[in-house]
């Protein structure tokens, strides 16, 4: 589940995302394996709640491809497939490419926004606060997203869960906090500097540098 537009960032994270990110964790890195059984009243203990937000923990990884729930049998952990993670970059990058497009055209872009979200990400950085500057980094494309005017297009981004899909492409490639932050400078920049096809192409590049293809979107072989 998605935070709400222009929420505090001090807000504290619902208790079915605290559960979602931190099964997420365990099954990232290998501590939860394949075939590994999810039980929800022992989770609901574990993290002190209903079984309510464990149940919506569990909707939302099994949204991921990360486990399988099935009734009266509960869920099971599936083998982690880093490429059906990195395979959504490809889908998100025409989808931001397209709403950085309309965005610009429009002249909708919030700069001051995605300026104090990228100013939030070097202070992530400093802190090495992974977790944090995935929020951020999400935070900055919803604005974009939504600057596009097009509900259509907002829903299938959102459906992508990008919070958590973020989380797992940071967890998994482990770059350095700081030049995340720069990339996220980088592509603000190309946007204020008002050229369409520019900033679309940079959209575009941004996402796709984490779908790990043997190529890049224009069918150049990565070296």
């Amino acid at each position: 589940m998605s935070e709400p537009t222009g929420s505090p960032r001090s807000a504290r994270p619902t208790l079915s995302r605290q559960i979602r990110d931190g099964l997420l964790q365990r099954i990232v890195s290998g501590e939860l394996g394949e075939g590994d059984r999810l039980i929800e009243t022992k989770i609901a203990i574990e993290f002190g709640t209903s079984q309510a937000p464990v149940r919506e923990a569990l909707r939302q990884l099994e949204g991921l491809g990360l486990i399988d729930g099935r009734p009266r049998h509960g869920s099971r952990v599936l083998p982690f497939a880093e490429q059906t993670i990195r395979e959504a970059y490809i889908v998100r990058a025409a989808l931001e490419e397209t709403a950085t497009r309309l965005a610009m055209l429009a002249g909708t872009l919030p700069f001051d926004r995605l300026g104090e979200e990228v100013e939030e990400m070097y202070r992530r950085a400093r802190d090495n606060d992974v977790h944090g500057i995935g929020l951020a980094s999400a935070r900055f494309h919803r604005h974009v997203v939504q600057a596009g005017g097009n509900v259509l297009l907002t829903r299938a981004w959102e459906a992508l869960q990008i919070e958590a899909r973020t989380a797992i492409a940071l967890m998994v490639t482990r770059p350095k906090l700081e030049r995340v932050a720069d990339e996220h400078r980088e592509l603000l920049d190309v946007m204020r500097a008002g050229d369409v096809e520019v900033a679309c192409r940079h959209a575009r590049d941004h996402q796709w540098a984490y779908a790990d293809t043997p190529h890049d979107p224009y069918g150049t072989p990565k070296h």
